[in-house]
């Protein structure tokens, strides 16, 4: 598992100054979704590297995680909804 200490250092690199080869593509992580929440969570940590910054095509992705029952498809949702009306 990631330590605190390190997770902070993940999470305040500055995405201008990240070597996109320094980074795990998101198409390489293979979760099985039949594991409990809590060891999906631990398997994507121990698999993307960096919970915060990651690969997907050519595109480095800059992720920020808040502690709410909210799931992404439930914003994706709202905002989407909130452009229509």
């Amino acid at each position: 598992m990631v330590a605190a200490a390190h997770t902070a250092d993940l999470k305040n690199l500055d995405i201008r100054t990240i070597r996109p080869d320094t980074l795990e593509h998101i198409e390489n992580v293979k979760i099985n979704t039949d594991l409990p929440v809590e060891e999906r969570m631990m398997e994507f940590v121990r698999q993307i590297k960096n919970p915060y910054f990651f690969r997907c095509g050519k595109l480095i992705v800059q992720v920020e995680y808040s502690d709410t029952d909210k799931t992404i498809n439930d914003c994706l949702k709202e905002f989407i909804e909130s452009q229509i009306s």
